[in-house]
């Protein structure tokens, strides 16, 4: 019996962070005012190192740097808001067409067998940072999820994020 094996050695730096997260280019963003995605904005950094995708009028694209898959977007607005309900009719026009655009990208890019989208709103709902909404959009395929997920509680990322940016840009829809 042959034995297979996952390659991944991209993710020896995630390994020896000890499970922090830490990002092939990891922004500081301190611990300062505002949500997460406010001090990703703040930093000035270019969008290659903060893995914005897209930046709109009101609303943007990121890149999710704990992926449940690789090309996982998720589209908020710049304005820290909560709720649905808070949001602009501006905010919630761009915030819809950008997830449009999202999922042409997510198709483009990686061909899958078909798209997530959704939204936690509320740390009940499942929210990781409840007081920015975001919806997430990401590619799923038949069977992937194996016994990694299913017994270790462990997802085995094939492709770095730098590369899952660059493939998420390019296939950005223009116009």
């Amino acid at each position: 019996m042959s034995l297979d094996r996952i390659w991944s050695g991209w993710r020896l730096r995630y390994v020896e962070s000890h499970g922090t997260g830490v990002a092939e280019h990891q922004v500081d963003i301190g611990d300062g005012d505002g949500s997460i995605f406010e001090r990703i904005l703040a930093t000035d950094e270019p969008d290659d190192r903060t893995y914005i995708v897209h930046r709109g009028r009101t609303c943007f694209v990121i890149l999710n740097i704990y992926p449940y898959t690789n090309g996982h977007l998720m589209v908020l607005p710049y304005r820290c808001v909560a709720e649905l309900d808070d949001l602009t009719d501006d905010e919630t026009a761009e915030m819809w067409a950008l997830v449009t655009d999202s999922v042409r990208a997510i198709k483009t890019a990686y061909d899958p067998d078909g798209v997530n989208v959704g939204l936690n709103l509320g740390r009940a709902g499942g929210a990781g940072f409840p007081d920015h909404l975001h919806v997430h959009c990401l590619p799923r395929w038949h069977g992937d999820t194996n016994f990694m997920t299913s017994i270790a509680e462990t997802r085995v990322m094939p492709e770095s994020l730098d590369s899952s940016w660059r493939r998420l840009r390019d296939a950005w829809p223009s116009g």
